[in-house]
């Protein structure tokens, strides 16, 4: 504990300061560039929670530029997505089976009669470090986070 922790802490124990005052000094000075080995290093900062989930489709870099092209660009708000997956818990069974079932088909093991907040939160967590980029002659393809 350096020095400086002591005297704020001291301050305290005198009622020279309050409890939130001396959390700020605290925290101000684990942040000090000079603070001396031993002393806590700030946390990382928390990444931010994402907003969207993102899907671009744009011609590739040797596509003909021709008026045909199709340009997609879909932003979904990750509440859509939280709404959409508590509301797959009211799916009548014999719906929901049917989802699970062709999803287990296609490789994906999720029964959504199963899912809870929690769940939910944590894919959704899991979604931020999502980040697909397919490129071709023809075209890209960008699925991402924002």
């Amino acid at each position: 504990m350096s020095d400086n922790q002591k005297k704020v802490l001291e301050m305290l124990a005198d009622k020279k300061i309050s409890v939130d005052e001396a959390y700020r000094l605290l925290s101000a000075l684990k942040t000090e560039p000079g603070a001396p080995e031993g002393t806590e290093r700030p946390e990382a900062p928390a990444k931010p929670k994402p907003k969207y989930l993102r899907v671009t489709v744009a011609p590739g870099p040797h596509h003909m530029h021709d008026e045909d092209a199709e340009l997609i660009n879909v932003r979904v708000p990750m509440s859509l997505i939280r709404s959409g997956m508590k509301l797959s818990s009211l799916l009548p069974g014999e719906a929901g089976e049917k989802v699970t079932e062709a999803l287990g088909e296609k490789g994906i093991n999720l029964d959504m009669h199963n899912m809870k907040p929690e769940d939910i939160d944590e894919l959704i967590a899991a979604l931020a470090d999502l980040e697909v980029n397919v490129v071709n002659d023809k075209e890209i393809v960008k699925v991402h986070v924002e």
